[in-house]
């Protein structure tokens, strides 16, 4: 799979260069989507298109349908080794993947219901990155036709990548990105492509889904300060006052690329909250119970690595409820935002009066985007194409 918003087709056109290799794509012309499949034959390649019929006028739903069981299709052709998915400019692969492992289609006879993994296995995701686009992006407010951040948009390309193709080397992005995504292959040249993805790491993400409870320092990114790049580690044992967490995050976001991590609100005892910015953007969603609230027939108990850690951390008095944040910053002060964070953390007062914490006014609700709007769930959203389908708005 590739994603990226101006430096696609080199990577493309070199994939295809392999014999079977098929390239996949889908553009919306402002009436019709129209589907085309290129095969490489050698040195030469043939393309072909297809108009594809829109489902309840809905773009997303078009394309998504149509890919997957597209999928499942050419999986059964014998010429076809490898397929290439080009997604259209300010898509997100995370969600894509899913769909692609999860939803069910049918296709007909011949074919079981089921996802288009029954047939198809994600082997790497490769995201180009406009070098001297991508930081200034990364770290602005700039927002897209759909309401998505375009640092949602690019910070996510890069970050759920197996393989980074910059246009050019510079040491600034190149310290963000091996910080964003430590594992990731990082070339300038499309002739190093299929080099590169043949020597990914064991740990490759490969499409796989996001999971809240994995380590956050997967991958070994260097803790290392390298100019005005730094990854800030902060954890805590106690929770968070909502309030002044709410307060503290203009505060997180100014020379901040990402970020990410477990919360705990004093406010909401039971529910692992999952923090996440990118840019001047952030947002909050829940990501299920601690370990210690939860019920006997939750089946948690399956999840081997999220058990280890906890039993690393258990407190006699609050489980495995723990605050477990990172941020990567580019320019802002290491320092400031340890303060920060650490002044919205209840005080020794607070935290030995459990009873009214239920009390503490709480912003965040379940879910929370900063500005305070709802917002939808992110792996939605990215099936949405822009209006105009390549531009953010100005």
């Amino acid at each position: 799979m590739v994603a990226g918003q101006r430096l696609t087709q080199p990577a493309c056109d070199r994939l295809v260069q392999s014999l079977g290799t098929l390239v996949v794509r889908h553009r919306f012309d402002g009436q019709v989507v129209v589907r085309s499949v290129t095969i490489g034959r050698g040195p030469s390649a043939d393309t072909s298109e297809w108009p594809v019929e829109l489902v309840n006028c809905c773009v997303d739903c078009t394309i998504r349908d149509d890919l997957l069981i597209l999928l499942r299709r050419l999986h059964r052709r014998d010429d076809v080794r490898r397929i290439i998915v080009d997604l259209p400019p300010w898509f997100e692969p995370e969600p894509v993947c899913w769909a692609i492992n999860n939803v069910d289609v049918h296709v007909g006879p011949g074919y079981l219901d089921g996802p288009a993994a029954r047939d198809v296995r994600i082997e790497a995701t490769v995201s180009s990155v406009t070098t001297e686009d991508w930081l200034p992006q990364a770290l602005g407010e700039e927002t897209l036709h759909d309401d998505r951040t375009v640092a949602q948009v690019v910070v996510g390309q890069a970050e759920f990548a197996d393989v980074l193709v910059l246009s050019a080397p510079d040491p600034e992005t190149h310290a963000v990105l091996r910080r964003l995504s430590p594992r990731a292959k990082i070339i300038t040249d499309p002739e190093e492509l299929e080099a590169a993805l043949s020597k990914l790491d064991s740990g490759s993400r490969r499409g796989r889904d996001h999971d809240p409870h994995e380590p956050l320092l997967a991958g070994e990114p260097p803790l290392s300060t390298d100019g005005d790049v730094t990854l800030v580690v902060f954890e805590a044992d106690r929770p968070f006052h909502p309030l002044r967490l709410h307060r503290a995050i203009d505060d997180l976001l100014d020379g901040v690329v990402r970020v990410r991590g477990r919360a705990w609100l004093a406010s909401q005892p039971d529910t692992v909250l999952w923090i996440e910015s990118a840019g001047g953007g952030l947002q909050v969603g829940n990501a299920g119970t601690w370990l210690v609230a939860a019920d006997s027939g939750e089946p948690v108990e399956s999840d081997a690595q999220r058990l280890a850690l906890a039993s690393l951390r258990w407190n006699d008095r609050f489980g495995d409820r723990h605050i477990s944040l990172t941020a990567l910053l580019c320019g802002a002060d290491p320092q400031v935002i340890h303060d920060v964070l650490s002044g919205a953390l209840l005080t020794d007062d607070e935290l030995s009066r459990p009873d009214v914490w239920a009390d503490f006014d709480d912003p965040f609700g379940e879910w929370h985007e900063d500005p305070c709007e709802t917002f939808e769930d992110a792996r939605d959203a990215p099936w949405t194409l822009p209006e105009g389908g390549d531009a953010p708005s100005g």
